[in-house]
């Protein structure tokens, strides 16, 4: 299976990217390929500009993305499976990645409706899983109702309306600053995670 990991995190010595090692050396174990995006690295432009704003709101599946948006694509088109790896802040994703979904899933691509009003994707994606680390623990997100809110949004809004077979979101949590209480059970977690996709 080929796998496009989307990465979201600025920091060259996160967690989030030590959960990225582990988790690709759980793929590569596995015998699967993969393609990293690190939309921090590779400078990719978040914002939605007004250009890009008028080619959604006017609803015209053939009118042209910008060349970034066409090789997120591509790169999409390439894989059976996606990974999201990024760190939980304000109990969604980074605006990095927020931005990510805006301008790469657009209209005649990720969705566009037919003359009887029936919803049509292009992405077909065997299943993707959305890996991210969380100050806060699993319970306590999960006892708060935020960890529901999360998945409700990035799994059912993002991934499963648009064309994405099967998706599960992992939590890793309990990752506060100076606390390592967590740190090597979440690791063990994102390299099983990535053997076992």
């Amino acid at each position: 299976m080929h796998v496009y990991i989307v990465f979201a995190h600025p920091g060259e010595d996160s967690f989030s990217r030590e959960i990225l090692g582990q988790f690709t050396n759980g793929l590569a174990e596995a015998g699967h390929t993969y393609e990293t995006g690190d939309l921090y690295s590779i400078g990719f432009e978040s914002e939605m500009d007004a250009e890009q704003y008028r080619r959604e709101v006017g609803l015209d599946p053939g009118a042209p993305v910008p060349d970034d948006v066409r090789s997120e694509q591509e790169k999409i088109a390439r894989a059976d499976a996606l990974a999201f790896i990024y760190p939980v802040w304000w109990s969604d994703c980074p605006a990095k990645l927020k931005g990510w979904f805006d301008r790469v899933f657009t209209y005649g691509y990720a969705y566009f409706y037919d003359d009887n009003e029936e919803r049509h994707t292009e992405i077909e994606i065997k299943k993707a899983v959305v890996i991210c680390s969380a100050g806060h623990t699993l319970e306590h997100l999960e006892e708060t109702g935020i960890a529901e809110s999360m998945k409700r949004i990035m799994l059912d809004d993002r991934l499963l309306g648009v064309g994405v077979r099967e998706a599960r979101m992992e939590i890793l949590g309990g990752m506060m600053p100076k606390d390592d209480t967590y740190r090597r059970e979440n690791l063990e977690k994102a390299y099983d995670i990535g053997k076992n996709l």
